[in-house]
């Protein structure tokens, strides 16, 4: 049988590298593999044009698509995850003693979407208390999706300088959604963030997933078998990669993952981002 070969962007994560140098491989398919400057480059040329058939994709920006219509099925692997509580954060001589002390005053995230920020938004709301309609956003570019409009109590800035200038100038009390965080002339929000953050995921129960797997519909239309085999060639990847000291993600599957992606469009929906509450099988298939 001829293989399938699908257009791939995935980034550079050590479980999915033996995918990615051709270790882990199928007789059914062959992932060619894109790279863009950026990883949200690939989410918008996934979401926007015709270049791609598998993407890593930040969840928020995957249910976007789906509320928006667009022909794309998710996987529920987890590709990148992070700690919400250490992703807060303010100038180092800052006076905020806590997220308490945010109430009434200016926040900035990249986007008002952005998968980051919205984690961020919830555990503020429910694990610290604070009304989010006392706080004021603004945003640096869009949610990647051309029908989406940010909601009109954010305002948007145009770079230079960027989110950090921008608060280290005293325009924002805190920002969020900085993919790689440079410690210097920073520090965290909520104090001891790291160890606040892994006490409520053992406490919540929620694995706070950022990226999972997109593919386009019309393939799994066409190839009914593509899903499964996806999911196995990213599984046995893991293996593969854990086996050889990389770090483990968290459990792939739906099964694994359900409760912490429908906490993560509940936000969403009382963030405003989307007009109704999604569920989880809406938008990935139960693999």
């Amino acid at each position: 049988m001829e293989q399938l070969v699908l257009r791939t962007a995935l980034g550079q994560h050590d479980h999915v590298a033996p995918l990615r140098d051709g270790r882990v491989t199928s007789d059914r398919l062959r992932l060619d593999f894109r790279d863009y400057p950026s990883l949200p480059k690939a989410f918008r040329v996934m979401i926007r044009g015709d270049e791609l058939d598998v993407a890593e994709m930040a969840v928020v920006t995957h249910l976007l698509a789906h509320h928006f219509g667009k022909p794309l099925t998710g996987i529920a692997i987890p590709l990148w995850s992070r700690l919400p509580h250490a992703n807060l954060v303010c100038a180092a001589d800052s006076a905020l003693t806590g997220p308490g002390d945010l109430a009434g005053q200016r926040l900035g995230v990249r986007a008002y979407a952005q998968t980051s920020g919205v984690w961020v938004r919830g555990v503020l709301q429910h694990e610290y208390g604070l009304d989010l309609a006392a706080l004021r956003w603004g945003t640096m570019e869009d949610a990647h999706l051309a029908e989406y409009t940010d909601p009109p109590f954010c305002q948007r800035y145009t770079p230079p300088p960027g989110l950090r200038d921008l608060m280290l100038a005293g325009e924002f009390a805190a920002i969020m959604g900085e993919r790689e965080i440079d410690p210097a002339g920073i520090r965290t929000v909520i104090p001891d963030a790291d160890t606040a953050a892994r006490a409520w995921i053992a406490r919540s129960g929620v694995t706070p997933v950022n990226h999972t797997l997109t593919l386009r519909s019309d393939l799994v239309a066409q190839h009914p078998w593509l899903p499964q085999e996806l999911a196995d060639l990213f599984a046995r990847a893991r293996d593969m990669a854990v086996a050889e000291g990389a770090t483990p993600p968290p459990p792939y599957g739906l099964a694994a993952n359900a409760f912490g992606l429908q906490r993560l469009l509940d936000y969403s929906h009382e963030q405003a981002i989307t007009p109704r509450r999604y569920l989880t099988d809406e938008l990935y298939l139960p693999i």
